[in-house]
């Protein structure tokens, strides 16, 4: 049986791959890209149909991190022209929200920059969890606020948030190349605290950093091993006047086989298109569509999306429908399971941190039916697709979603 073949097999089964298949769907040629799609298409139809849920993201604090996190324009030396304000107030968050709800997003995503929380923080974030619940039914709340301290979980989950996103973002390995004012183990323990409030746990990656597929390999065990409901994929915006501003590693076919390696390690789980698709995957945008489920509607926290109306319309286009506020978002047996990421521990093999890192060997790890892994050249810089969000929250223009 071919590569793709066990591939899906093991996703339709909720099984683990194997770290040396895991890497071959990275070492896959652009011939084979299509092939490779179409496995992973399979496998995220069975568990999510056509589904696209749309979440969107209100920043509520914007700038003047005291973290040195080399992706972020918000970091500490950040010479990049963002939007720089201080909280939002419960109101002004709420009306921020209520655009990209009725744009279709059924999850909001509430963002502030800092390495954490205060307490006083946290009483603010509360207000305005419970305002934009009370102001739109159904809403999913998600909050992005950092590294959390003991207690702090437990009362956003008191207030009403659904879900805490704290992303692992890149390999344990190489961490301390990206960021050096916390740790990789802060950040595990951030999601452990969420997960043990009760919160669903959002936890992902970016891609483009320079790393290599052995480092997006260990970070994708890793967040299987955490077991976080949601994956979002990032790919990096460069943004001027932060260190990582040259990186443009990531081409179109890079950026389908990352999301495709996801999903066939996460197969149950959903998938999200998060940072940087509109730059990287460009015209290739509604294929990834079949690698994953959920995608972010509108602009991010300090860059420019492409305009919500076009998101919607590339969704209807490729033959996908936009997730309901009444429909469950994930497969019934994770729902039963009173939530988790990629299966069950028992039933699907997560295997252990330590099991997850292991060796970094590629041999027998080659391209479908034995073709030679892609020499693709590195994406030339389209600074073009790259502008600074100058509307919607923080601002006095209209949203974009």
């Amino acid at each position: 049986m071919d590569l793709l073949n066990t591939l899906v097999d093991k996703g339709l089964r909720r099984e683990v791959p194997s770290r040396e298949e895991a890497l071959a769907v990275l070492a896959t040629s652009d011939d084979d890209l299509l092939d490779v799609v179409a496995a992973a298409g399979r496998v995220r139809r069975h568990w999510f149909g056509r589904r696209v849920k749309l979440n969107y993201l209100v920043n509520l604090k914007s700038g003047l991190c005291p973290e040195d996190c080399s992706y972020c324009s918000q970091r500490l030396g950040s010479t990049a022209g963002i939007l720089k304000y201080t909280w939002l107030k419960p109101d002004e968050a709420s009306k921020a929200a209520a655009a990209g709800l009725a744009g279709g997003a059924k999850r909001v995503c509430l963002v502030a920059s800092g390495r954490g929380p205060t307490d006083r923080d946290v009483d603010r974030v509360s207000d305005t969890i419970k305002t934009i619940k009370e102001q739109n039914e159904g809403v999913e709340v998600c909050a992005c606020l950092g590294l959390l301290s003991d207690g702090q979980a437990e009362r956003l989950r008191e207030a009403g948030a659904d879900a805490y996103n704290h992303n692992l973002n890149t390999s344990e390995g190489t961490y301390a190349d990206i960021t050096t004012t916390h740790t990789y183990a802060d950040r595990v323990d951030t999601v452990h605290k969420a997960h043990a409030a009760g919160l669903s746990a959002c936890s992902g990656l970016i891609a483009g950093m320079g790393e290599s597929d052995e480092d997006l390999v260990d970070v994708v065990f890793s967040l299987r091993a955490l077991d976080p409901d949601s994956v979002p994929v990032n790919f990096l915006i460069p943004v001027e006047g932060t260190p990582l501003a040259k990186e443009w590693n990531l081409t179109p076919q890079r950026c389908l086989r990352i999301l495709a390696m996801v999903r066939f390690v996460c197969p149950d789980v959903e998938v999200r298109i998060a940072g940087g698709r509109e730059v990287h995957l460009r015209t290739m945008q509604p294929l990834a569509l079949h690698l994953a489920n959920s995608i972010f509607l509108g602009d991010y926290l300090t860059t420019e999306g492409q305009a919500g109306k076009a998101d919607l319309e590339m969704i209807a286009d490729a033959g996908f429908e936009v997730e309901g506020t009444g429909q469950v978002t994930l497969p019934e047996h994770r729902v039963t399971a009173g939530g988790g990421g990629c299966g069950t521990h028992e039933a699907a093999d997560c295997g252990s941190h330590e099991d997850a890192g292991g060796c970094r060997s590629q041999e027998g790890a080659g391209g479908v039916c034995g073709s030679a892994p892609a020499v693709t050249a590195a994406a030339e810089p389209r600074t073009d697709l790259v502008a600074v969000r100058r509307r919607g929250a923080g601002t006095d223009l209209a949203p974009n979603a």
